[in-house]
């Protein structure tokens, strides 16, 4: 099921509409779509890398909106829609733990996850659920999606189809061990 869906996204990146298709999949993906917005991005910029920065602007508008709605899902109706999402996703076992500790780390966890190929929905349900300071959601979402989507537009625009590879395949592990390192940095600073 979960290729099928893949598939059909991939074939939106062809068509007439792709910047709506683009902005639809990158609104859904931030609280319930399991595709992520790169899956359209990568093969709309090697069509047209003239268009990657709109593209990647596109992509970040439309997810830090869709976090809004996942922020919304979390404070207003955990759980009814929220929590089932979060077991699909197999993080249900987690949700306590999480809650406890997630205020303390909120910038960072939403930073992180909208870096990282760490289910951005996740961290929007939980930012609201938690009742994480809404503008410090959105500054940060702003930051992270941002970063993210930019840094796609960026390769792609400079190295074309060779980077494709390298972007599907990699990348969020690059950003995971940037965020190990930044962390890291930090707590070596604050405990030395």
């Amino acid at each position: 099921m979960l290729r099928g869906l893949y598939d059909w996204t991939i074939t939106l990146a062809a068509g007439k509409y792709a910047l709506w298709a683009l902005a639809a999949v990158a609104f859904v993906e931030s609280s319930f779509f399991p595709i992520p917005p790169d899956v359209l991005m990568i093969p709309m910029i090697i069509a047209t890398p003239n268009r990657a920065f709109l593209i990647a602007g596109v992509a970040m508008v439309a997810s830090v909106l869709g976090g809004i709605l996942g922020y919304g899902i979390g404070m207003f109706a955990f759980e009814q829609i929220g929590q089932p999402i979060l077991e699909s996703l197999g993080k249900a076992d987690k949700i306590e733990a999480f809650n406890a500790r997630f205020n303390d780390f909120g910038f960072w966890a939403v930073l992180v996850a909208g870096l990282t190929p760490f289910p951005y929905k996740v961290i929007t349900i939980m930012s609201g659920w938690t009742g994480l300071p809404f503008w410090t959601f959105m500054i940060t979402s702003l930051i992270a999606r941002g970063a993210r989507f930019f840094l796609v537009a960026a390769l792609l625009f400079k190295y074309g189809e060779p980077i494709r590879y390298f972007i599907e395949k990699r990348l969020g592990l690059m950003l995971v061990v940037f965020c190990v390192l930044l962390f890291g940095g930090f707590y070596i600073v604050k405990f030395l």
